[in-house]
């Protein structure tokens, strides 16, 4: 089992910036495949981008031009850099990790991740 712990959250302005960091514990196989999720209050959670261990990236529509996204293998830990922020970006931000799938000698990413951190309150003010 993975433990995943994120930091880095906080309060911003409208147009501010903030970076997001989450370490994971325990063994490395399980967080092959890593991304960020949130959720804002009433909604439901949303994937925000991910970064396989193979180096495949990939944002969603929303994050893409103002969130970045970056993984330490050697440090086991996940970053989501952002940009630009806007009040519609508040909201609790996971991190999640999942060890992938193997088949054969290939090792792939369905992102049906099973570790997720405790959350990250983020609050962007107009």
């Amino acid at each position: 089992q993975v433990k995943l712990v994120e930091s880095g959250g906080g309060s911003v302005q409208a147009g501010g910036s903030l970076g997001l960091s989450c370490v994971a514990s325990g063994s490395t196989y399980g967080t092959y495949c890593m991304g960020w999720f949130r959720q804002a209050q009433g909604q439901e959670r949303e994937r925000v981008a991910s970064f396989d261990r193979d180096g495949t990236v990939d944002y969603t529509d929303r994050a893409k031009g103002r969130f970045t996204i970056s993984r330490d293998n050697a440090k086991n830990a996940l970053y989501l850099q952002m940009l630009s922020l806007k009040p519609e970006d508040t909201a609790v931000y996971y991190c999640a990790a999942d060890p992938g799938m193997v088949a054969g000698s290939n090792r792939f990413c369905l992102h049906n991740f099973t570790s997720w951190g405790q959350g990250i309150l983020v609050t962007v003010s107009s």
